[in-house]
């Protein structure tokens, strides 16, 4: 079977090709979005040996790269040898070199093939449009002749187990038994789907389509199979599609703005309503989500009340955030997403009742932090008119595609929420400067005039712009605008990533994806280390500062004079210290030594393991035993902190004379202590407190070392403390 598959598409020596598997479906759909993918010819012409329906195959490339060029050729309505032509001819010699002509070749053609599917409206529902875009990934891996071949049979030849119908998840309800019905090297990696599937942004976008990867392939070893990738796009045109139904009935309702495209909506199904908390008052109703502002209508009888808007695109301090709520305002549930703004006057909380976890809200919440960090997005950097509604356009395009995942695959993924860029780059590390990076293509981005049947080159000077393709997307999906109308008249190149070339946006998120693992790795070793119990955790801490505490003991043991001659050898070796001015390099030579130390480590270990530290737990508690312990623990910090607050009271008596003798003492001491500072050097008052405080313990200064403390402490009792009165708020709560 697969010979007689194989030589259905085998180019013949007299140049001319057997009718293939493309070639039979097309012919039977000559009215559908599908007749793009071939021209229309009757059938005498198709078994003629044309330029265009039967191409010459390009020595360099493999059988599949072959057929997405045939494909392409068809689809952009000329011969092979044109776009091959067109290649050699537009694009600097640079992605033309040897090793790398076959696969530059190949994304050459299917850019340009898939950036005019990508102008039609329901290219998506077209299944032969997601075969070839996953052809392209399949070409993209193995270009050229000479390449390993990931591919034995046609890569054309269609898979009659997809159907269009939109069934339970395909891939993760089994994934042993998709394995057995999926061909295994008919499989994507990941490089190859960065780098094909952004082309048509719809599907992903060049910031988050690592994360995308991730979440498709959670489940089967990090390859892509098409029937998960299919699965995934015909979710994402049902969303699409229930999107423009919504906002077609809504317009009227909620009286949206030209630009306004609705998001998702929830609190439809009786059953499921959302609750809109306000003080103690609740009232069921429905939230609706556009790209700048949240709405919200409460259920009258039978009908729903006018809507109220919270605006998400002007900068009035908006917080969005997890919040707790339950019946008359009581904190219970942790179900709701909180809003706050300067428009209202308190806090409005979006409940979302469930059975199970907090799906809902935590979905709520991410797709609409996201609409609000677009717009702060667009105002920190100053974004307008085309770079804004390109911005929001990204934005919208990442809520469609984290619905088509979050509904195609039947379970929700942590995952989900890194499909959206703004969201993203809050988290990830260096995300700061993908942002930065995307606002400054965006700034420098400008639309392309003019209109060929193959596209002219874009200039040298613009290949980092962005181009507005996500506004052009969203208009070519029937979400249409005065202004996304200008868009696409003036726009033909709709691709951020350009042929043989890395996106700057690109490289950033690698770099940032590279920050990651590394975290992530440090952050595995963190959790390792993790010990429970408060008994536990001290030891550890006592083992690891055993040096501190070691260092700590000998200077005491040295300030106690137990031993008289190496107590005096100290304090003659650091007077000599503190006279000569060598202190100022104590704590230089203290880093040094350890730099020094960290070095020599370096050098000799040469990226060996690490021992692990060795620690000796204490005996093991119970759990009455561990709460007694850290009642104890908690009582002792109670005490220290009451005793901070009365020092600070009678300190604050002393301030306001409340005891007038002990305040004139002080004052004195103060202008004596004025005096010493103002007259004296330095390094003479720290001679005399490291002599004051080191010999107290000498055998002739004991005593009367004792006796001075004593006196303090009882001068120190009769001071007494400032009052304090505890008022409490009075507690009025809005009731409405």
């Amino acid at each position: 079977m697969e010979t007689e598959e194989e030589t259905t598409t085998t180019p013949t020596t007299n140049g001319g090709v057997k009718l293939g598997m493309w070639e039979t479906i097309l012919r039977n759909h000559h009215n559908s979005l599908k007749s793009l993918f071939h021209l229309k010819k009757p059938d005498s012409i198709i078994t003629d040996h044309s330029s265009v329906n039967s191409p010459k195959p390009i020595p360099q490339l493999s059988p599949i790269a072959n057929e997405v060029v045939s494909t392409s050729s068809k689809i952009l309505g000329v011969s092979t040898n044109e776009l091959q032509h067109a290649f050699d001819s537009e694009l600097p010699l640079g992605v033309k070199e040897l090793l790398t002509y076959a696969r530059h070749l190949v994304e050459f053609c299917s850019f340009k093939a898939i950036q005019k599917l990508s102008r039609t409206s329901d290219y998506l529902s077209d299944s032969e449009f997601r075969r070839f875009t996953f052809d392209v990934m399949l070409a993209w891996e193995a270009p050229s002749v000479h390449a390993d071949q990931l591919v034995t049979e046609s890569p054309t030849s269609n898979d009659e187990t997809v159907g269009d119908e939109d069934d339970a998840s395909l891939f993760y309800s089994s994934s042993t038994n998709m394995a057995v019905q999926v061909d295994d090297k008919k499989t994507v990696g990941l490089e190859a789907f960065s780098r094909i599937a952004p082309v048509c942004i719809l599907i992903a976008d060049i910031i988050t389509v690592h994360n995308l990867f991730d979440a498709l392939t959670n489940s089967s070893g990090r390859r892509l199979h098409f029937l998960v990738y299919d699965k995934y796009i015909r979710s994402l045109d049902k969303v699409i599609r229930n999107s423009k139904n919504v906002l077609a009935s809504s317009v009227g309702n909620l009286q949206l703005a030209e630009e306004e495209i609705v998001l998702d909506v929830d609190g439809i199904i009786p059953t499921q309503p959302v609750l809109q908390h306000i003080g103690i008052a609740a009232w069921p109703g429905r939230l609706t989500l556009t790209n700048y502002a949240l709405y919200f209508e409460s259920l009258g009888v039978g009908v729903h009340e006018k809507a109220i808007r919270y605006d998400l695109g002007a900068d009035m301090k908006q917080v969005i955030k997890p919040e707790l709520t339950g019946p008359l305002g009581a904190r219970l549930f942790d179900k709701a997403v909180m809003y706050k703004s300067t428009s209202v006057a308190e806090p409005v909380y979006f409940e979302f009742p469930e059975f199970k976890a907090n799906l809902r809200r935590d979905y709520w919440l991410d797709i609409s932090l996201e609409i609000l960090r677009a717009h702060r997005f667009v105002r920190k950097f100053g974004l307008k008119d085309t770079q804004k509604l390109e911005v929001l356009a990204r934005a919208n395009l990442g809520i469609f595609r984290y619905r088509a995942l979050k509904e195609a695959f039947k379970f929700f993924s942590s995952n989900y929420k890194t499909l959206l860029t703004f969201n993203l780059a809050e988290t990830l590390p260096r995300g700061d400067r993908i942002l930065q990076t995307l606002s400054n293509s965006l700034t420098n981005s400008t639309a392309a005039s003019g209109k060929r049947d193959i596209s002219a080159n874009v200039e040298r000077k613009k290949q980092s712009a962005v181009s507005p393709a996500a506004v052009v997307a969203l208009f070519c999906l029937g979400f249409k605008s005065k202004k996304a109308a200008d868009i696409y008249e003036e726009t033909t190149a709709v691709c951020d990533i350009r042929v043989g070339e890395i996106n700057p946006l690109d490289m950033a998120v690698k770099q940032s994806l590279l920050d990651t693992g590394k975290a992530e790795a440090a952050q595995a070793t963190v959790d390792q280390v993790k010990v429970e119990g408060i008994d536990t955790n001290v030891a550890v801490m006592k083992e690891l500062l055993f040096p501190v505490i070691e260092s700590a003991n000998r200077l005491q043991l040295l300030a106690s004079w137990k031993d008289f001659y190496r107590s005096t050898a100290f304090l003659i070796l650091g007077c000599f210290v503190i006279i000569r001015g060598w202190i100022q390099y104590l704590l230089p030579t203290i880093f040094l030594f350890i730099a020094i130390i960290m070095l020599w480590r370096r050098h000799f270990r040469k990226g060996g393991a690490l021992e692990p530290f060795t620690v000796r737990p204490p005996p093991n508690r119970n759990a009455v035993e561990q709460l007694l312990t850290l009642q104890e623990a908690i009582t002792q910090f109670e005490s220290l902190i009451q005793a901070g607050n009365i020092a600070l009271l009678k300190i604050r008596a002393l301030l306001l004379a409340i005891l007038p003798q002990a305040t004139e003492t002080v004052a004195l001491f103060l202008v004596f202590i004025a005096a010493v500072f103002a007259f004296v050097p330095p390094k003479y008052i720290l001679l005399v407190i490291f002599i004051e405080c080191y010999t107290r313990e000498m055998p002739c200064r004991r005593e009367s070392s004792k006796r001075w403390i004593r006196r303090f402490r009882e001068w120190w009792i009769r001071i007494p403390a400032a009052p304090v009165e505890l008022v409490k708020p009075e507690e009025c709560k809005k009731r409405k």
